[in-house]
């Protein structure tokens, strides 16, 4: 209710609204065939921060498709290394060696 009538004063709102939910779909359903298009349809959409961020994107054109086209993802060891770190921050002049390596393996 709210988004409609955003995008009767804003026309900018609702192109952005469906190429969000459009990139969404890309992903979920793993479609790097259809990039390319969408690419296009963001350089004609004239937002500067949607195509900042998909010049970003192009920046990385590689890993964008891999990531639309490919079933594996690196998501459980970045989570590892991210809780890692956070362990490690948290202990930071507290303790040795020792008791971090009992705090990993106590979880793990």
């Amino acid at each position: 209710m709210y988004l409609a009538k955003l995008c009767k004063v804003s026309p900018q709102v609702g192109v952005l609204q469906q190429l969000g939910r459009s990139f969404q779909s890309l992903l979920k359903e793993r479609r790097a065939d259809l990039f390319d298009d969408w690419l296009k349809r963001v350089a004609a959409s004239w937002i500067e921060e949607l195509q900042s961020w998909a010049d970003g994107l192009l920046a990385d054109e590689g890993a964008v498709r891999n990531a639309l086209s490919s079933e594996w993802s690196n998501g459980q060891v970045e989570g590892q290394v991210n809780r890692l770190k956070t362990i490690k921050r948290q202990m930071y002049g507290r303790a040795k060696f020792d008791l971090l390596r009992a705090r990993v393996l106590h979880r793990a």
